[in-house]
Parts: structure tokens; C-alpha cells; sequence
């Protein structure tokens, strides 16, 4: 049995979870997780968008939770934001593959790209993310056999990469901010990288 965190960025954290009476991997902005076991995985999203792929053949299933860093105006492969989002993509899809999985047996549930703030419903993060990370998808012929983008309301994500199965639950009245200022941080962070050569995942 294993787990695949990524090594760049800080390891999710692992906990047991007595309601759902199993282990939880919690994916903070810039994570990822790649699992065979039997574990839920977690993670809140306001702007940010999730994939939650698996390949139920080789019994391994994982998610990211990734931002782009700057609306999507120039769609050219050199664009920084859409260099970032390929490569967060990759991040988790390449790991897959590392385990064991295909990707004509991949199935992939996308989440997020929520407009939180009047000032993000104006600058259209949320509606780039979103589009980007079905595009990602439909280019790389990985089916998406479900999702939840776009609206004006924060989302919890529970991911049982065994199954499948996906529980959303809509945070419609955040009565704190906390996921909106883990977010902004990570968005603060992503202008300040350099992406001319290498591409990097944040601790």
C-alpha cells in the first residue's frame, strides 16, 4: 500500500476522520495526492479548481487543487497561466501513471471556479480555471464523467478514489475567511514565480 504526495509542495495532511470512520488526506492550494488505499480525500475551493481522477482498472485514484495565476486573456501554450495549469495537471496525471494507470481507463470529476467576492466574479479567475481544466481534459481524452464549476459559492469536496464517488458540499454562507485568504496567499505566491524555465509546485 502507498501514497504519493507531491515533493515540491507541502505533504497534505493525513488524519482519522471518527464521522466518516476512515482516514482523510486534506489537499491545501498547490497539492496533490495519489492513493491505492482506501482513504477520502479532501480539500475546500473557492476560485481554485479541483481534478479528482481515477482509474478504476488499476485501482489508484488521486486530486490536485490548483489555481491559475492570472486570467486566461492569452490562450497561446506560452501563456504563464496556462503553462502553471498544464503543468499542475501533469503533477497528478503523471503520477497516476507511475502507479499503474492508463489513460484511456481514466476517469476524471471536476469542481470549483467559484466567483466567492464581487471582485473575483469581475475579473473572471473563476470562469478561466474552469475552462481550463475541462479543456485540459477533453485534450488529453480523459473522459470527465461529471463536474461542478462555476457559481458564486465556496465547495468542500469529498473524494473516495475507491469508488468514485464524490460528496459536494456548497459553503453558501462562509462565516469566515479562511479559505479565501489560503487562496489569495497561494495566488500571491504563484505571481512571484518565474515561469521561463522550470515550473515548480510551493512548500
Amino acid at each position: 500500500m502507498w501514497t504519493d504526495t507531491s515533493e515540491d509542495a507541502a505533504t497534505p495532511s493525513v488524519y482519522f476522520d471518527a464521522r466518516l470512520n476512515t482516514e482523510v488526506a486534506k489537499i491545501y492550494p498547490g497539492q496533490y495526492f495519489v492513493t491505492d488505499r482506501d482513504i477520502v480525500l479532501v480539500t475546500v475551493l473557492g476560485s481554485c479548481v479541483a481534478a479528482c481522477i481515477r482509474d478504476p482498472a488499476a485501482g489508484v485514484g488521486g486530486m490536485n487543487h490548483f489555481l491559475l495565476p492570472e486570467t486566461m486573456s492569452d490562450p497561446s501554450p506560452a501563456n504563464r497561466s496556462a503553462r502553471y495549469g498544464t503543468y499542475a495537471m501533469e503533477v497528478l496525471i503523471n503520477r497516476l501513471i507511475r502507479h499503474g494507470a492508463r489513460k484511456p481507463t481514466m476517469e476524471a470529476k471536476v469542481f470549483g471556479g467559484g466567483s466567492v467576492l464581487p471582485d473575483l466574479r469581475t475579473s473572471g479567475i473563476g470562469e478561466s480555471n474552469a475552462r481550463f481544466i475541462v479543456e485540459y481534459l477533453r485534450k488529453e481524452r480523459i473522459q470527465v464523467v461529471a463536474e461542478d464549476l462555476l457559481d458564486e459559492c465556496a465547495r468542500k469536496i469529498y473524494f473516495f478514489p475507491a469508488s468514485g464517488r464524490v460528496l459536494v458540499k456548497k459553503l453558501r454562507n462562509l462565516h469566515n475567511d479562511t479559505v479565501l485568504a489560503r487562496e489569495q496567499d497561494y495566488s500571491r505566491r504563484l505571481s512571484q514565480v518565474d515561469l521561463s524555465g522550470a515550473v515548480e509546485l510551493f512548500k
